[in-house]
């Protein structure tokens, strides 16, 4: 089941993706958020952008959210994604679910340009592999461009990759954006 994060849902958030922290290059980050961070995350995501939970009997197994990716207002038509999936419940759907469901939502937003920054690496190993490019290329992502060697973790050098997809024809003028705020209630009645 899909619905759309709550604050409340943080500390199971975080659990997921503390585990990505800790143990793989998937995230750039090195420190786990502290709860109250997180919860801001979610808070200040959803002023603006979806933020949405996958539940399997009753436990939180993945999230997906969207996020501006720049800040100038000519970037209002596209959004950067980002997923997670509880570790060993991978390949299952649940990333699948989370990304149609996010695509449509910013349809609905009248953003047209969907990306997403994959840390990848220049030879496989145990913090990082080429799973997730090869996950957006199926799900429709094309790749633009790649950094190399542009971030270290676990005392090795590794990559960044941005993949694109088109959610819409990009001709005319565009509708304008809108907040998510705005259309929360009809999205709860598509989830």
């Amino acid at each position: 089941m899909l619905r759309i994060a709550t604050v409340e849902d943080a500390e199971a958030i975080l659990d997921i993706y503390q585990y990505y922290i800790l143990n793989t290059a998937i995230t750039y980050e090195y420190e786990v958020p502290s709860i109250e961070e997180f919860r801001g995350r979610i808070q200040n995501t959803l002023e603006q952008y979806p933020y949405l939970v996958c539940e399997r009997d009753g436990e939180i197994v993945g999230y997906a959210y969207a996020s501006r990716l720049h800040p100038r207002a000519a970037y209002d038509y596209s959004a950067e994604s980002s997923i997670y999936v509880r570790h060993g419940l991978t390949k299952g759907g649940v990333g699948k679910e989370l990304n149609e469901a996010l695509e449509s939502i910013l349809k609905m937003q009248h953003v047209q340009t969907i990306a997403a920054c994959i840390a990848t690496p220049e030879e496989p190993d145990s913090h990082l592999n080429r799973n997730s490019v090869e996950y957006h290329t199926h799900m429709g992502y094309r790749m633009i461009g790649e950094f190399k060697r542009c971030a270290y973790k676990f005392h090795t050098w590794y990559n960044m990759v941005w993949m694109e997809k088109w959610l819409d024809a990009h001709e005319g003028e565009p509708a304008p954006f809108v907040p998510f705020p705005e259309i929360k209630k009809e999205v709860e009645k598509l989830l």
